[in-house]
C-alpha cells in the first residue's frame, strides 16, 4: 500500500525483456536507504518487487500482466520514473491510499499554465472513468492527485510547483501516456451495490486481438 506521495524520480538504467515479462532496472538514491529484497516499490504508479538491490540501483520484474495495462513496456535507458516505497503503518498518509495496482493507461491531452500551478487535462478510458468524481482522487503515475473537474471523456487536475519538480509531471507534454488507479473506495461501494442486486454487473471483456496486443499476448 502506499500513499501517492512521491519520494523521487529514479532513471531506468535498463528494461530487458524475457520470457515471462520483463527485468527493470532503475538507479536511484532516497528509496534504496533502507531497502530490502522482497520489499515493495511503486514505479510510476505500479506495485513491482524489488528482485535486486545494489548501492546505486535497484531491480524489479515486471509481468506480462504489468506490462500490458501500464507505460512500463515503453521504458528507455534514461526516462524519468516516480518511486515511493510501501507505507508503515505509523507513517502519515499524506495522499491516499494507493494499491499499486494500475487500472489502464490514459493520455495527457492539453498541458496548461496559471499562474504557479500546472494543469492537466487528460483522457480517461470509461472503465476508469466511472470512478472519477470532482474532488475526489486519482492516482496518475503514482501521484495522488484531487480531480478538479470531469468530462465525457476525462479530467482536469492542477499540479503545484512542488510537484511538478519533484515527479515526472513537470516534464509529461500532450500525446504522453500516464499510469491511472481509480480510488479504491468507489470499487468496493459498485461491487458491494452488485453484490446486493442494486447494480448490474459490470460486463465481461471481449476477449480480442486487440485485447491480447494490449496485454502482449500476441
Amino acid at each position: 500500500m502506499f500513499s501517492g506521495i512521491v519520494e523521487e524520480m529514479g532513471v531506468v538504467k535498463s528494461l530487458v525483456p524475457g520470457l515471462a515479462g520483463a527485468r527493470l532496472s532503475i538507479l536511484a538514491g532516497i528509496v534504496l536507504k533502507d531497502l530490502q529484497l522482497g520489499e515493495s516499490v511503486s514505479v510510476s504508479g505500479a506495485c513491482l518487487t524489488a528482485a535486486e538491490v545494489g548501492e546505486t540501483d535497484f531491480a524489479v520484474d515486471v509481468s506480462v500482466e504489468t506490462l500490458g495495462v501500464t507505460t512500463l513496456g515503453t521504458l528507455t535507458a534514461g526516462a524519468a520514473v516516480n518511486l515511493e516505497r510501501a507505507l508503515k503503518l505509523n507513517d502519515r498518509l499524506g495522499g491516499h491510499l494507493v494499491t499499486g495496482h494500475v487500472d489502464g493507461t490514459g493520455i495527457l491531452r492539453e498541458r496548461t499554465q496559471a499562474g504557479n500551478t500546472l494543469l492537466l487535462t487528460l483522457e480517461v478510458p470509461e472503465p476508469i472513468l466511472r470512478y472519477c468524481i470532482s474532488k475526489g482522487s486519482i492516482t496518475v503515475d503514482g501521484v495522488s492527485l484531487t480531480i478538479n473537474s470531469v468530462s465525457e471523456n476525462g479530467v482536469s487536475v492542477a499540479i503545484i510547483p512542488h510537484t511538478a519538480k519533484v515527479t515526472t509531471l513537470g516534464i509529461k507534454q500532450p500525446g504522453d501516456a500516464v499510469n491511472l488507479e481509480s480510488d479504491l473506495i468507489g470499487k468496493y461501494v459498485e461491487r458491494l451495490l452488485q453484490n446486493s442486486g442494486k447494480l448490474p454487473e459490470k460486463a465481461a471483456p471481449v476477449i480480442d486481438r486487440d485485447y491480447l496486443q494490449k496485454r502482449g499476448l500476441t
